[in-house]
């Protein structure tokens, strides 16, 4: 009897223990899918393209940053660039993604739909860089009926946007307005230039004809960072890609015309020159204003009168060598004749010859 009290306690207790092990089996079970689940989850959000800026990269745009608040005179020029002609296109193409290299509105593109960069709203007659002026992602994509899938948010983030590289209107973007300052510091006895601002120019061919639509200013500070690292092929001849966006805006290799400065009536060139001549001889009247502002700056010495003191120390030099050589030639002892002998006279008699005696 004793034996089957035993065993009768021993079965109760292996039953007792069986859930518990259960439990702690679907514990391990869930510990071990718990990495493949957070992988999964991983695996659905879409990987930027882009990286984020470093701390070092972080700081070379802010030594990179030209203060102007000193300055004791500055000029705002807007110009707009036509990105198809030939010194402007290494911004233009390519139109399409070929082997991870773009142009500079598909970098732009990119930048604003993974949320790196702000963009602000295109005003007529001014810029205002404020949150009140932010662009509105979605709404600047169904104002230039740019095709998009909204995709939702994951834990109480934002909703993405897919979109298609082909539906990205890299190649419609043909023109581009900067905005720059020419500035001089007198404390650093430094004149330069600096770009301020960007803003992209749509063309659209519809029913009234080709259109333009400017869409949104991009502070080129912000952008200058990512662009900084874009290499893009500069030359026909030569494929290498040795400069960056970045390097193509700051040492000025794109061509621009002038279309406004910053004045205190606030107008454009074309609100008080109707004609393309007259607007012509305005630009070139604007670039020779600055050309010689700058050289004002610096002592330029004059031309002729160095001219002049070059020819006089050449004449100079010419009458010192000629007195040197006269006074050489009297110093020198006089050269003694040579004597030469006589010849000695031939007589007038005749003489007899020897012969045929």
């Amino acid at each position: 009897m004793r034996h089957i009290y035993y065993i009768a306690i021993m079965a109760a207790s292996l039953l007792a223990s069986l859930p518990a092990m259960a439990q702690e089996g679907n514990g391990n079970n869930q510990q071990r899918r718990s990495p493949q689940a957070s992988r999964g989850e991983r695996n659905d959000q879409k990987e930027s393209d882009t990286p984020d800026l470093t701390v070092r990269a972080q700081d070379l745009n802010e030594r990179l940053t030209q203060e102007i608040g000193n300055a004791r005179w500055t000029r705002v020029i807007y110009r707009q660039l036509n990105l198809v002609d030939e010194q402007n296109a290494p911004l233009y193409y390519p139109t399409q993604s070929i082997n991870g290299q773009r142009n500079l509105f598909s970098t732009i593109f990119q930048l604003l739909g993974e949320n790196k960069i702000k963009a602000y709203e295109y005003l007529d007659g001014y810029e205002e860089f404020t949150d009140e002026h932010l662009v509105n992602f979605k709404e600047m994509l169904d104002r230039f009926h740019i095709y998009y899938e909204e995709v939702p948010g994951k834990r109480g983030e934002e909703p993405g946007f897919v979109i298609n590289e082909s539906d990205i209107p890299s190649a419609d973007v043909r023109s581009l307005y900067v905005k720059e300052a020419w500035y001089f510091d007198q404390n650093n006895s430094m004149f330069d230039v600096k770009i301020l601002a960007i803003c992209p120019i749509l063309t659209s061919v519809g029913d009234m004809g080709e259109t333009t639509m400017p869409m949104f200013w991009l502070p080129y500070e912000n952008i200058r960072p990512y662009i900084s690292n874009a290499y893009i092929m500069t030359s026909n001849i030569n494929n290498a890609m040795t400069f960056t966006m970045d390097d193509y805006f700051r040492r000025r290799m794109f061509k621009g015309d002038i279309i406004k400065t910053q004045n205190l009536l606030n107008q454009p060139l074309q609100a008080y020159c109707p004609t393309p001549d007259s607007l012509k001889k305005e630009q070139e009247r604007i670039e020779n204003q600055l050309v010689a502002f700058e050289k004002a700056l610096w002592f330029q010495p004059d031309t002729t009168a160095q001219a002049a003191d070059k020819e006089e120390t050449k004449k100079s030099k010419k009458s010192s060598r000629k007195s040197k050589d006269e006074g050489v030639k009297q110093e020198e002892a006089p050269k003694t004749k040579t004597v030469k002998a006589p010849k000695p006279e031939r007589s007038s008699t005749p003489v007899r010859s020897v012969r045929r005696r």
